[in-house]
């Protein structure tokens, strides 16, 4: 049985089956922004403005050739726990994300299961493999955000998650997400018994906008994808949430250089005080979903 305790190889710390520690191998920049400034898609460009000004502005480069004329991408984000919301309590998330095109959902949908902590350690300890005859992606995030109550400073959350794809087949097999959570060992002890059923957070599905704007280099071959997103609900389109974010992804840690980490970084912090009108401080995308209806802030955020 897979879980959170840690065993020791000589000095290679591992997991109970031997399986070595996961090790982070991205570097995520998210700030929060407020749903209301985005009212077209012309909002979107509004703020990829910004972005092309502050990375000029730092010397940075940025290319956006070949995002010219691309349209925004439509997903359905749904995120599941119990009644009273005994994952997200304990730091997991469970989502799962439909991309749409043309109007219809695209095979497969994509669920993803996330244990996030402020400690790296603590996250790294977490196995958040599932035991089900299925490929699956571990991507362990180091993520950059703003302080809760101050613009202009960064704090680290770390998201170890385990992203895996549910065909229509499987759906027709009515695959349920419960049965997801028997498949993650490590989301087992938050359940109160095998009957206990989850359901959809605060019956809200979010229609996500993304758009992709363009991609930052920060020098020694670290390059990242800049795009801004608006979350809203599904049924009457309401806006709830948008988010800034770029991603450096790095097969060890040695690979993303002192000078290139420190030029993302910089970025990071002039830009939340070039877009200081936009931002929204407080919590991230999914922190506000369990928020709606009056819930109490919960979560390692």
């Amino acid at each position: 049985m897979r879980g959170e305790i840690m065993q020791q190889d000589g000095e290679k710390q591992t997991y109970p089956d031997g399986h070595p520690l996961d090790e982070v191998h991205y570097l995520e920049c998210k700030i929060v922004l407020k749903p209301d400034r985005f009212t077209s898609v012309h909002s979107f460009h509004d703020f990829g403005k910004l972005v092309r000004h502050t990375a000029a502005e730092l010397e940075i480069a940025y290319s956006t050739d070949f995002v010219a004329g691309q349209k925004p991408r439509i997903r359905e984000v749904l995120f599941f726990d119990t009644p009273d919301f005994s994952l997200y309590r304990n730091a997991f998330i469970l989502r799962r994300r439909i991309p749409y095109l043309d109007g219809f959902p695209t095979d497969p949908a994509e669920v993803v299961v996330k244990f996030r902590h402020p400690d790296r350690d603590a996250a790294a300890r977490v196995d958040i493999r599932p035991v089900i005859p299925t490929s699956f992606r571990i991507k362990f995030k180091e993520e950059l955000l703003p302080p809760h109550d101050t613009i202009g400073g960064m704090r680290s959350l770390y998201s170890h998650n385990c992203v895996f794809n549910l065909s229509r087949e499987h759906d027709e097999r009515r695959l349920q997400m419960n049965n997801v959570i028997q498949a993650i060992p490590a989301l087992a002890p938050y359940m109160k018994d095998d009957t206990e059923k989850i359901q959809l957070v605060n019956h809200t599905a979010v229609e996500e906008v993304l758009l992709d704007l363009g991609e930052l280099h920060f020098g020694h071959g670290v390059s990242a994808l800049a795009n801004v997103a608006l979350w809203r609900a599904r049924a009457d389109h309401t806006p709830l949430v948008g988010e800034f974010s770029y991603q450096c992804k790095f097969k060890r840690s040695s690979e993303l250089h002192c000078s290139s980490r420190r030029q993302c970084e910089q970025f990071f912090l002039k830009l939340q005080q070039v877009a200081s009108d936009w931002l929204s401080l407080g919590s991230t995308k999914t922190g506000i979903i369990y928020r709606l209806n009056g819930a109490a802030h919960l979560g390692h955020e």
